[in-house]
């Protein structure tokens, strides 16, 4: 990925979003888990891991084709994430929450505020593309809990 091409695609997002977060590149989500960005709220910055870009477009698509517009879309997310207001207090409900549908619940609401504060820096991409990657991103959120029938 051009380095000069992500800065770009930065530089535009965080003009758009009017976010004053720190933006920082790395190839790699420590863990080895399949993170493509990371919000800090603590010092207020974003990592985008660029090498996991890479892997989840051609995981989504098949295809290295729409990795600049698959790296503006997560990015905006993360973006989004900077400016929700409710994050600190999300967060806060997080750490005490009692069961785990209440704190899956909490994670949904906070990913679906990241994506709807996004939604219009982004709206000039492929809507069918910004959706596949936001159902990609909410699915693990929207799945029913396990019933078990006795």
């Amino acid at each position: 990925m051009n380095k000069s091409e992500l800065n770009r695609i930065t530089q535009e997002l965080l003009r758009r979003s009017g976010s004053s977060v720190t933006v920082q590149l790395d190839g790699y989500f420590p863990g080895g888990r399949l993170v493509g960005g990371k919000y800090a709220i603590g010092n207020h910055s974003v990592t985008m891991y660029t090498e996991v870009i890479r892997q989840q477009c051609l995981q989504l698509f098949g295809s290295l084709e729409q990795v600049y517009a698959y790296y503006a879309v997560v990015f905006a997310h993360e973006l989004g994430h900077s400016m929700d207001d409710q994050l600190s207090e999300l967060c806060d409900l997080l750490d005490s929450s009692v069961d785990e549908q209440e704190y899956m619940r909490i994670l949904r609401q906070i990913e679906e505020n990241a994506w709807n504060l996004a939604m219009p820096w982004i709206s000039d991409m492929d809507p069918s593309l910004v959706k596949m990657i936001v159902d990609q991103s909410l699915e693990a959120y929207r799945e029913e809990p396990e019933t078990i029938i006795a």
